[in-house]
């Protein structure tokens, strides 16, 4: 089971959990499209397409599909890749009538060497929202923490 603290100020999600595995295998949990597919989103979420362009400018593209059947189309693009260290991306999110996309959020993942463990610091910072985006900022922090738990558990089934 993973150790974890969380906290949000304002705008800001950080999380710091360790997980009991080698860094270099979070590293390919994180950029791997095959693996990510598997954890990503909160509980009850599926990831019908993910896609990920792993270098500086490359895009990010997930769609988490909801219980419901709601699919919540994510795209962004790396802005820091230091493998098995940190990575850096935009992510924007909850689109409106017209499609265009009313969250931005810059997300910052580092993966510390921990005894053999991984500590890792997920800081995802709003970047833009409009009130359109309230909803999803509101679930920001609970939303993370549900995908950490689901990477747990992905990562003690491997």
């Amino acid at each position: 089971m993973a150790e974890s603290t969380n906290s949000l100020v304002e705008k800001r999600v950080v999380i710091t959990r360790i997980f009991d595995a080698p860094r270099e295998l979070m590293f390919k949990v994180w950029t791997d499209p095959k693996h990510m597919a598997e954890w990503w989103g909160p509980n009850g979420f599926t990831n019908p397409a993910c896609e990920l362009d792993l270098r500086i400018g490359g895009a990010i593209r997930i769609d988490m599909k909801g219980p419901d059947g709601t699919v919540y189309p994510m795209t962004g693009v790396f802005r820091e890749i230091i493998e098995p260290e940190r990575l850096v991306f935009t992510a924007w999110c909850v689109a409106d009538e017209d499609g265009k996309f009313c969250v931005e959020i810059l997300n910052t993942i580092v993966f510390a060497e921990h005894n053999g463990k991984t500590k890792l610091t997920v800081q995802a910072v709003v970047v833009k929202s409009t009130p359109e985006g309230a909803g999803a900022l509101a679930g920001m922090e609970p939303g993370w923490t549900q995908t950490l738990e689901r990477l747990d558990d992905y990562l003690s089934n491997l």
